[in-house]
This record gives C-alpha cells, sequence and structure tokens, in this order.
C-alpha cells in the first residue's frame, strides 16, 4: 500500500498544502492566497478565519486532486509563520485581527524596551527586540488598547488558533513559541521576566510541546470536509524558518540556506542554542537536538512586488498581451544590466528592517542616480539590493557560527536564474537549488515523519530533496560586487543615523 504524508505551510500570503510520498516526492499540492491588509499607519493585519479556511480547503483539494484513500495518509503536520498574535475571549473569539510580524505599530516600545533589559531578554529568549515580537506587540497592546486588555483571555498565534479549531486545544510547540521572546529556550518554558514585561501570566499562554507532538481526534466536521479521517495523526510541528532548513537538507555543519519569498532569511542548523552579542541574530528550536540561527529581513520579494506595481506599468501590459509570468519579464529586463548596475545602489528597507537593522524606521533608498541610468538599471539595483541586504545577515551569521561553504536557496526567487547566479556572485559561494521549492511544507512533512516513526533520523531528511541547479560564482561579477559591497556599508552606517528623522517627517506629512 502506498503511503503519503501532509505538510501544511501556513505563511504571510498565502496556505499551501502538500502531498508528498513517504519519500518526499511531490505528489500534489494547492495554494489559497489571501491579503495583509494596512488598515492605519504601521498596522499589518490578516484575518483569522479566513486563513483558517484556507487550511482546510488546501487540504481538501490535494486529497480530492490527488485520489489518496484516507488509509494512505500517514499524518499531516504543520509549519506556520512566526510572530503572529491573536487576542481572543475565554470562548476563543477573536478580539483583534492576527498581527503579524510586518506590524510596526509597537515601535516606539521597542525602543525602550532595547534601552531597558532588551539584551538580557534576548539571551534568554532568542528573538531580538523588534516590533516583530509578540513580547513587544503586547506591552503595546496592553497601554494603548486597555479595554480589550480587560476582555482577553488568551494571547496566541495564527497555528494556535488552527489548532483550538480543529481540537479545541490550546497548544504551541517550542519552535513558535521561542519566536515570541517570551520563551526561555534554556528551560524550554515560559519566561518569567517576559511574562511580567507583557503583564500577562502564563495562564494567558497556550500549553508547550515539542516540536514532534502528536494529536487526534480531529473533530470531525472537518475531518469529513478535509476528506481524511478523524483519528489521522496531526504534527504540531515547528515555524516555517526551522522547516525550511529541514525541507532543503540544511542541517549539517557548513550549509546555510538563503529563503527568500515576500520577506527572507539567512540561516544554518547548530546543535545547541547560541545568540549574537550585537542581537542581529535570531535562534529557534527545530528539536531539542537541533537548533536554527540566522537573521530574517523583511525586504525580500516584496521589493520586486513594488517594481511591478509602481515602476513597470508597460511592461505588465506587455507580459498579460504575451501570457509571460510579469516577474520573468522584469528579471529578464535587469539581466540586460551588467552586474553592478554601473553604480546605483538600491538599500531595500521599504518595509523598515529585521536583519542586521532591526529597525521599524529603515527606509529604501537609490543611491548614484545618473543620467546614464535608466529603468532597467532600477530593476537589477533592486534586486541586487536585496542580496547585498542578505549578504550582510550572511557575515553576522559567520561571525558566530563560523565559515559556511555551500548556500542552499529555497524560496520563490529560486526560481529566477538571475537571481540564483546573484546571489552566488555576492557571497561567492557555491549555491545549490534543491529540487522542490516548497522547502517549509517538505520540512514539515519530513518531521512528521519523524515524529510518527517513519524515519530514525532527521538527516535522512538530506536524502529526499536532490539538487536541479548549482552556481558556481563569475570571477568578473564577483570583482565588481566587492568594490560595491564597501560603499553600500558605508552608506547604511551613514543613512542608519536619519532613519528615524524620516520616518517621523512621513508620519507628519501624511497626517
Amino acid at each position: 500500500m502506498s503511503k503519503y504524508v501532509i505538510g501544511v505551510d501556513i505563511g504571510t500570503t498565502s496556505t499551501k498544502s502538500v502531498l508528498y510520498s513517504d519519500r518526499g516526492r511531490l505528489i500534489e499540492k494547492h495554494a489559497v492566497g489571501y491579503p495583509l491588509n494596512a488598515p492605519t499607519l504601521g498596522a499589518a493585519v490578516q484575518n483569522p478565519e479566513q486563513i483558517f479556511q484556507a487550511v482546510v480547503t488546501t487540504v481538501k483539494r490535494i486529497v480530492e486532486n490527488s485520489g489518496v484513500n484516507q488509509s494512505e495518509i500517514l499524518c499531516l503536520s504543520f509549519s506556520a509563520a512566526m510572530h503572529s498574535l491573536i487576542v481572543v475571549d475565554g470562548e476563543g473569539k477573536p478580539l483583534t485581527p492576527i498581527l503579524t510580524w510586518a506590524d510596526n505599530r509597537s515601535a516606539d516600545w521597542a525602543d525602550k524596551l532595547k534601552e531597558c533589559g532588551g539584551h538580557e531578554i534576548y539571551t534568554r529568549t532568542g528573538t531580538p527586540i523588534h516590533p516583530m515580537s509578540p513580547l513587544v506587540k503586547l506591552m503595546w497592546l496592553r497601554e494603548s488598547k486597555p479595554e480589550l486588555w480587560q476582555q482577553a483571555a488568551k494571547f496566541i498565534s495564527i497555528k494556535e488558533y488552527i489548532f483550538w479549531q480543529l481540537f479545541r486545544e490550546y497548544i504551541v510547540d517550542y519552535s513558535i513559541a521561542s519566536a515570541t521572546g517570551l520563551f526561555n529556550f534554556n528551560s524550554l518554558t515560559w519566561d518569567t521576566q517576559a511574562l511580567d514585561l507583557a503583564g500577562i501570566k502564563a495562564s494567558q499562554l497556550s500549553q508547550l510541546v515539542p516540536t514532534t507532538h502528536i494529536l487526534r481526534s480531529l473533530k470531525t466536521e472537518y475531518a469529513d470536509e478535509m476528506g481524511i479521517a478523524a483519528d489521522t495523526p496531526v504534527v504540531v510541528g515547528a515555524n516555517d524558518g526551522v522547516l525550511a532548513n529541514l525541507g532543503v537538507g540544511a542541517i549539517a555543519p557548513g550549509i546555510a540556506t538563503v529563503t527568500v519569498g515576500s520577506s527572507g532569511a539567512v540561516r544554518t542548523t547548530v546543535r545547541k542554542p547560541q545568540t549574537d552579542p550585537q542581537q542581529r541574530l535570531f535562534c529557534y528550536p527545530l528539536t531539542e537536538d537541533y537548533w536554527v540561527i540566522g537573521g530574517a529581513v523583511n525586504n525580500g520579494g516584496i521589493t520586486l512586488r513594488w517594481v511591478r506595481d509602481h515602476l513597470a506599468d508597460a511592461e505588465i501590459d506587455t507580459a498579460k498581451l504575451l501570457k509571460q509570468d510579469p516577474y520573468d519579464m522584469l528579471t529578464a529586463i535587469a539581466q540586460t544590466i551588467p552586474a553592478g548596475s554601473e553604480g546605483l545602489i538600491f538599500h531595500p528597507y521599504l518595509s523598515g528592517e529585521r536583519s542586521p537593522l532591526w529597525d521599524a524606521n529603515a527606509r529604501g533608498s537609490f543611491f548614484g542616480l545618473a543620467l546614464h541610468h535608466n529603468k532597467a538599471h532600477l530593476i537589477r539595483s533592486v534586486l541586487e539590493g536585496v542580496v547585498y541586504n542578505l549578504y550582510l545577515v550572511f557575515q553576522a551569521l559567520e561571525s558566530i557560527t563560523g565559515e559556511v561553504k555551500t548556500i542552499k536557496a529555497a524560496g520563490g526567487f529560486a526560481r529566477s536564474p538571475l537571481w540564483r547566479q546573484m546571489l552566488a556572485d555576492v557571497f561567492n559561494r557555491q549555491v545549490s537549488i534543491p529540487e522542490s521549492y516548497e522547502s517549509s511544507s517538505l520540512g514539515a512533512a519530513i518531521l512528521g515523519l519523524y515524529a510518527i516513526g517513519e524515519i530514525a533520523d532527521l538527516r535522512e531528511s538530506q536524502l529526499t530533496n536532490g539538487e536541479i541547479h548549482q552556481h558556481q560564482p563569475i570571477a568578473s561579477n564577483v570583482a565588481n560586487y566587492q568594490k560595491i559591497l564597501p560603499l553600500y556599508c558605508r552608506l547604511l552606517d551613514s543613512f542608519k543615523t536619519e532613519y528615524a528623522a524620516i520616518a517621523q517627517l512621513q508620519k507628519d506629512l501624511q497626517q
């Protein structure tokens, strides 16, 4: 009898469910997208029920489309984006939308915490002090929304909301909990000092469980709707970042993963928790034996979307006529320009920045514009700016964990040959492209198989995701980028001193 596993990846812009064989071969996938709303300045929120329905719908579709029998499904396992926060009442009903990682309204509280006790919290939790952090969001909510605070019974993430709906249990895995800023990664318990700062009790948070924790007794109505048996094992899983490393087989020393979707990250796997004295990096558990350290950036593919939406109307119209992907057309245009964009430098901080700056006030900029630059230069410099920023994260990572020899690239940007080669040239490293771009859902599937005993060692994941591309650095491109990177960093040091001022000016002019 054939055996299958379902990996569910709850992301910022969509939820994907993917059906894999028990050897990691992709059989069927389906995705449902949803908006990231910005009703007020700094807000970035979503509808939790909309995302729950996306989970149910995507599982239903892949089961229907594949025609697999319920008895052939070994388990479901979950991946989810980090740092989300939902306030719910005593009946589990949301009192707020999902406050996502991109919500910056608690920026002032992040600054206050950095000045008073933030470093100690970081060294115990592994979560940098930033408005993304649920700890900081809670400090802001307590002071700015007192009526809401009085009604609050629980503070949960989108993943916890999904499991509450499916099982009527409040549970949270160590990996998602670790990204809240409230979890002590040494004791694997809620951190007392962090709870005091947030003004909450441990009873207002979910029960902590390992990432391999298994639930059964799925609510019958949802099991029937999804087309699976109610007693199918459901593995709680982990956050999308650590699972992306697992999915591409990057759990050995000397290998790092660069993942770029809407946002991005650079990560490597270590055997015990580590932190960065300069607080540039996060550290979250995959299991009690594997920890993932790295840096997340706000500005990945979202910057190319900005180009698509605001600088490329004619190109988008042409792409529609030719029935081409508009992003393929944009990267083809960028490829007409040599490495280094003939001296045009872009700092990609369109939505503030996490690593390496951890500054919600950071803003984007073009530097070096001259009459010889055209739209193609702008497009290429945006792509390069994203990779320059990722390289700064990579440098911070190597300073803590040691030399990285191989880069594995994943996420939507890994489909682009230009961006892959750019990554090899800027990083001056070999870049490997795994067979599956759906690294987080595959990581969830592998963790699920490990949890139910189908595989004995997570290192077996290296056998399930072969490589389809390799890129070696091109010497002439490397030479160009090594001239540009020092200037990019010097400019950044200068701009950093003015980010707070430009952010305040923008607020003043928008009011």
